[in-house]
């Protein structure tokens, strides 16, 4: 890429580029060596035709193919949702064919090599709260859990009156409750998918203490989600269904005081980078994430995979029309024929509520230049990086928190939904991207990657990290690279704080797939 360049081709085979700031009609550009007159204008992130189409030909961009030709396009004229069309439908016959792995890039080398002292970035270290089972935190905080809406408001009470009692007693880094509306006259998939979300946060090692506030007649019964919770620490576990005490928030806070005493001989501790999990996301994408934030943050999963981290890619929509490349990437054929079922079923969701397998991408990223899901999906993967795929989670599972590989999570695109989830699978930290910006938060430390420098000068106070630097020439992919890696050793470890902590916003979301009474 030209850095400073009017116009980007990102790949050799590409037959379109893609503006980097708006360009007028009549503009004379240089790309990849050759001129370019513009036949129109073109918003920022959209796409140039390089050549002449006609229609029913394809379109090309990231190497690959991202639609149809509806409509001539003359040489220099704008490519979108007037003249592109997506070429995906119905379901695809899959095979595996292994992609060759010829080692570690030679960027990484120095990562993973021993005893490398001039380079405090490439020791990859962090200061974390390692809990009895082995996984550890980035936080060590006190968590509210409700099992039914009723209680929401009750439960944001005891926050709110435990963080002024509890918030900056020894080891106790907050104390936050997560409402939601569920709980109540839920049946099968919808009952069950409360329930796996809401036992994979009590298990997070992010909560040093975990309280849990039923109301007791709930179809989410205590007794059933603390069975599901599995591997929870107990000791660091209170719980009791408001109806059967006097009052609510005292007891709460009481439960709070016992967690908090328990809590104080907590300490962070130095660890290595592998045990670092992190969730890749992105939101509100525009034609400029596949270009600048998307492979700064699958560069990070690179470096953090090898190193022997954990690093979980889920939006399973947005797979579509890549799925075929991660498919490439699994280890053996089990995991394979893991990721056929993953992407099957969720097509087959769709199928079950009426709905077109393809409806994507949404307004803002056509907005932002995303004409076809195909685009959309080349793009998103890059997340991941090349790292090996080594397994596939249901919503809900806990992903192997070590073993240097690429965890695939079944979940939505939508924000919330999907970013909880892989919270819930066990991500300490989020990296979310994001074209068009948001205020999103959620309960693990969440930093937020802007393609472009304009929404990042726009909104500081939502974007912890500008990729738009690449654009201009004031950054180089490596650079931005190892920025962003000791942005992440150094939120991970608490020495400073991502803008959605610092700001108050998170929250959670539960994927509703199922009926309720």
């Amino acid at each position: 890429m030209n850095p400073g360049a009017p116009a980007v081709r990102i790949h050799p085979a590409d037959n379109v580029a893609v503006a980097v700031r708006p360009l007028s009609a009549a503009c004379d550009i240089a790309v990849a060596g050759e001129r370019v007159v513009l036949r129109e204008d073109v918003p920022a992130g959209h796409k140039i035709g390089l050549r002449a189409f006609e229609p029913g030909e394809s379109v090309v961009k990231y190497g690959f193919p991202i639609g149809a030709v509806t409509a001539p396009i003359a040489r220099g004229a704008w490519v979108h949702s007037h003249n592109l069309k997506t070429c995906l439908e119905g379901t695809v016959e899959y095979r595996y064919e292994p992609a060759d792995r010829l080692g570690l890039p030679e960027r990484l080398r120095r990562f993973v090599a021993q005893g490398a002292p001039d380079d405090p970035r490439a020791q990859s270290k962090f200061m974390g709260y390692r809990r009895p089972n082995g996984r550890v935190g980035t936080r060590n905080e006190l968590w509210i859990l409700n099992t039914v809406g009723c209680v929401n408001r009750a439960a944001e009470r005891i926050a709110h009156e435990g963080a002024a009692r509890f918030a900056g007693k020894r080891a106790v880094d907050g104390v936050y409750s997560f409402s939601h509306p569920y709980g109540c006259s839920q049946l099968g998939d919808d009952l069950r998918n409360t329930q796996r979300l809401l036992a994979g946060l009590m298990r997070h090692p992010n909560a040093g203490g975990v309280l849990v506030l039923g109301l007791g007649c709930e179809s989410n019964q205590m007794d059933d989600l603390l069975a599901l919770a599995g591997d929870v620490d107990r000791g660091r576990l209170r719980f009791f269904n408001s109806q059967d005490v006097t009052d609510e928030v005292d007891a709460g806070l009481d439960s709070l005081g016992e967690l908090a005493t328990a809590m104080e001989s907590d300490a962070r501790e130095e660890c290595p980078a592998a045990d670092l999990v992190l969730g890749h996301k992105c939101g509100g994408s525009d034609g400029l994430s596949g270009i600048t934030a998307n492979p700064v943050v699958g560069r990070v999963a690179d470096r953090l995979t090898a190193l022997g981290g954990r690093v979980i890619l889920t939006e399973v929509p947005e797979m579509f029309g890549a799925e075929h490349l991660l498919m490439d990437r699994a280890v053996d054929d089990a995991v394979f024929r893991d990721i056929v079922g993953l992407i099957d079923d969720f097509k087959a969701y769709f199928r079950r509520h009426g709905q077109a397998i393809y409806e994507n991408p949404s307004p803002g990223n056509i907005a932002g230049g995303l004409t076809t899901l195909e685009e959309k999906s080349l793009g998103a993967i890059q997340k991941g990086g090349a790292a090996p795929v080594t397994e596939v989670l249901r919503y809900g599972d806990p992903a192997t928190p070590r073993g240097g590989g690429l965890s695939l999570l079944e979940a939505p695109g939508n924000d919330g939904v999907s970013s909880t989830a892989l919270v819930a699978s066990g991500a300490t930290l989020l990296l979310f991207t994001t074209g068009r910006g948001t205020p999103l938060g959620f309960p693990a430390p969440t930093l937020k990657i802007s393609s472009n420098t304009p929404i990042a000068e726009k909104k500081p106070h939502w974007i912890d990290f500008d990729a738009g630097a690449l654009l201009d020439g004031a950054a180089t992919l490596d650079g931005l690279e190892d920025d962003l890696f000791a942005l992440i050793l150094d939120v991970a470890s608490g020495r400073r704080l991502a803008n959605n902590e610092q700001h108050g916003y998170r929250e959670i979301a539960i994927w509703k797939a199922g009926v309720t009474l």
